[in-house]
């Protein structure tokens, strides 16, 4: 069976540094850093006290009081981004097969926020009675918001939910991608939401030592790949993608982002938290979507990171960089574009995979920034410190990794 090509004909997103995709973009290419303190509660009891939340986004500009009742954030994000990707695409819903169009949208925590409220309620009632919502376990199961969207547009094609923690919505990509080239679909809605910025969120990544605790300069407390990193900034939000068919976007004169060529999954087997210190994982997954390209290595113009801004994650990854690609590594344009969005965890892939997209279509790649001091432990590689750089780029991999060892790569070339 000859397999079909795919593009991506559709971005949407909502981002702790822009509620849709132009002023994403707008912010990365500038540099601006979207963390802060914490409003969302009070955190001066918390180690952490910072972090990337989304700003001006009000549910009530998109949904009615009724509608928000059903909903958790993380649902009400992935929903927003998804209508922005559908406008983009300039799908007409009356003219597409609804049968062969599908969700694939992960979390890497789902309705966390609902959880935690619910059960915060029922432990401070005075006579312990269970007065549970009815709409709790609707709001709080992690496949609820790929269900929500298909019912929202009449989808009828495969419809789930993917969780590999911060790999979550790179792998919704990739199971689309592959959903479409072997011929079950024409069109797939693919990526992630995430809205874990409250105390259970910030408490149990902070006793993890996994956030960065600069609380007075929040602004550089993400830094990718610099001597002082001293763990990621936690982030909220959404990214879309509208996957399609070549042909069926050809056929309805859709505008063509990028083509997405192949993808790379593999595990670490080693630790529940730590990436393996080698890489090994990572250069599996690496090579497997270049590959799968039917590219070679030396053919690769650009890398969006997973790059957190951890002790032990920014060392590991250039690693397996320089295992894969060698002395060409040097002469790759590589960035974090976590250093200005925060760690949106589930969310990230999806973010990161249209950051890469739109590096592609308009020849600029975003800075890491926040870099001050080079680390002698990571190899000097063009990290795009500070400054965003203009380079063509023809083919691109953009990395997510997640807990428990996931490694997920996808590979995008221009169309």
């Amino acid at each position: 069976m000859e397999l079909k090509r795919v593009v991506v004909t559709g971005l949407g997103a909502l981002t702790p540094i822009g509620n849709n995709v132009p002023a994403l973009w707008d912010a990365l290419v500038k540099g601006v850093s979207g963390a802060g303190p914490i409003t969302r509660f009070d955190a001066s009891k918390f180690k952490c006290q910072i972090a990337s939340e989304l700003k001006g986004f009000d549910p009530l500009d998109f949904f009615d009081r009724k509608e928000l009742r059903l909903l958790d954030d993380y649902s009400v994000y992935g929903i927003v981004s998804v209508d922005e990707a559908l406008r983009d695409s300039g799908i007409d819903d009356n003219n597409v097969d609804k049968n062969r169009f599908g969700v694939i949208w992960g979390s890497g925590m789902g309705g966390v926020r609902s959880l935690q409220d619910e059960l915060m309620a029922f432990a401070r009632s005075e006579d312990g009675q269970p007065r549970f919502s009815p709409y709790w376990i609707p709001k709080v199961i992690v496949d609820i918001c790929a269900g929500q969207i298909a019912i929202r547009h009449g989808l009828r094609g495969p419809n789930y939910c993917t969780t590999a923690a911060c790999a979550t919505s790179a792998v919704a990509i990739s199971d689309a991608f592959d959903l479409i080239r072997l011929g079950k679909a024409d069109i797939m809605i693919a990526g992630g939401s995430e809205c874990a910025v409250l105390e259970s969120g910030i408490g149990g990544f902070g006793n993890m030592r996994a956030l960065s605790t600069r609380n007075d300069d929040p602004q550089t407390a993400s830094r990718p790949f610099d001597k002082d990193r001293d763990g990621f900034v936690l982030g909220e939000g959404s990214g879309a993608l509208i996957l399609e068919e070549l042909e069926h976007a050809k056929a309805r004169g859709a505008h063509i982002y990028a083509e997405i060529t192949g993808t790379g999954l593999s595990a670490d087997a080693f630790h529940i938290t730590a990436s393996h210190p080698d890489g090994l994982g990572v250069i599996n997954a690496m090579r497997q979507a270049v590959e799968e390209s039917g590219m070679a290595v030396t053919d690769v113009d650009h890398i969006n990171t997973h790059g957190t801004s951890t002790p032990i994650g920014d060392i590991s990854e250039p690693k397996a960089i320089m295992g894969l690609f060698g002395d060409y590594a040097y002469k790759m344009a590589i960035n974090s574009t976590k250093s200005m969005t925060g760690h949106l965890l589930g969310a990230a892939g999806a973010v990161e995979a249209i950051a890469t997209i739109l590096t592609i279509k308009n020849g600029i790649v975003p800075p890491t920034i926040n870099h001050f001091t080079d680390d002698p432990e990571i190899p000097a590689l063009d990290f795009t410190f500070n400054k965003a750089q203009r380079r063509e780029v023809n083919f691109a991999i953009s990395n997510a990794f997640g807990f428990g060892g996931h490694n997920v790569c996808l590979a995008f070339r221009k169309y």
